[in-house]
């Protein structure tokens, strides 16, 4: 026991023992809320009550693992234990039961991004037992997860190349369709959805929950799975619009299919080699024609050489000074006076031509 122990014990010491009942087991009756528990090294406690409380660390009971106090002085936040006597679990066990809430907690771990479980036994703020248990998924499993996922932040999911891609192409045509200044060419009346971080976490149990039933850890969900949640976010009616609104790729006139760049700061790029719009006097478009697309000219070694928004304009004007300045350095490379009369290619003259 602390400062005063002795007088605690006396000589009603083997009276008490002999009734059944421990210095400490007393203490616990007269004062349950002063049931305390260490919190390691140092001679600190919880108590039940909430109250945090340290002994002299000198003191024998500064080692055990529960205490029943009888004297504390100083502050609610920081108290200091007087009097105090040692207390086994057993004999918290036996004469609270009636008090110890029994519950199973599980809960979102952010380190690992899955879902912990916890059995624990509680006496007010005492943990009389927390030790790590198996997560079982159950009807609560897939809103904890999704809601834990959410506040780690969204990138966290399994994103794709393509799967990003698709939600760039989703938010350009929100942008440029949902815009008060828009022509309204969103004649079809349904809103593109905003798929922001901020909006998909959100509504992270609308959409992602459905698919994490049998799921309790982030690197478990299935990229499909996560993939066909997503796009279910997208209104039927949209996603029957978005290719031909939002196109993955350009059709370039010399035959290949070239990836259009939706996350550019300056709006959709195409970065294309120069002679693989030979031919073409239109300039290339997106949303119905309705969005130029930025393109990025590129030398044969795909290096950037000149960005339009003009494609007819480029060849009538700088092309020309790109031709005296990228046909010395490209020489096998088709460099024509007029480009528009010649055919596309993405590849070089035979050699000794």
């Amino acid at each position: 026991m602390g400062e005063g122990a002795d007088r605690l014990r006396g000589d009603s010491e083997a009276s008490t023992e002999r009734a059944g009942f421990t210095p400490g087991a007393l203490l616990a009756l007269a004062y349950p809320d002063r049931i305390a528990k260490s919190r390691g090294a140092g001679g600190a406690f919880l108590l039940a009550n909430g109250r945090g409380a340290k002994i002299d660390p000198a003191s024998p009971l500064a080692r055990e693992p529960f205490l029943a106090v009888a004297e504390i002085t100083g502050t609610a936040a920081q108290g200091r234990i007087l009097l105090a006597a040692q207390i086994t679990l057993d004999e918290i066990e036996a004469q609270f039961g009636d008090r110890i809430e029994t519950r199973d907690e599980i809960t979102f771990d952010a380190a690992s991004a899955s879902l912990r479980g916890r059995k624990l036994r509680r006496l007010g703020a005492v943990a009389l037992i927390d030790r790590p248990m198996r997560v079982e998924p159950d009807d609560d499993t897939p809103r904890l997860l999704a809601e834990g996922i959410a506040r780690l932040g969204i990138d966290r999911l399994p994103w794709t190349k393509s799967l990003r891609q698709w939600r760039d192409r989703v938010m350009f045509l929100r942008r440029h369709l949902n815009s008060p200044t828009s022509a309204k060419a969103d004649v079809g009346g349904e809103e593109w959805p905003d798929l922001s971080d901020a909006a998909l976490a959100a509504t992270v149990t609308d959409w992602l929950e459905p698919i994490l039933l049998f799921t309790t850890a982030c690197d478990q969900i299935d990229i499909d799975g996560f993939a066909n949640a997503l796009e279910n976010v997208l209104p039927w009616a949209l996603r029957r619009r978005l290719e031909g609104e939002a196109p993955t790729h350009f059709a370039a006139p010399s035959g290949s299919s070239v990836p259009i760049d939706y996350a550019a700061e300056e709006g959709p790029k195409l970065s294309i080699r120069v002679q693989e719009l030979f031919g073409l006097d239109s300039h290339p478009t997106i949303a119905g024609g309705r969005v130029p697309l930025v393109v990025e000219l590129l030398s044969p070694a795909r290096r950037p050489v000149q960005v339009t928004r003009d494609l007819p304009g480029f060849w009538r004007g700088s092309y020309a000074a790109v031709k005296a300045e990228m046909k010395g350095r490209y020489p096998r490379h088709p460099w024509p006076d007029d480009p528009l009369a010649a055919p596309a290619t993405r590849r070089a003259k035979p050699r000794g031509r």
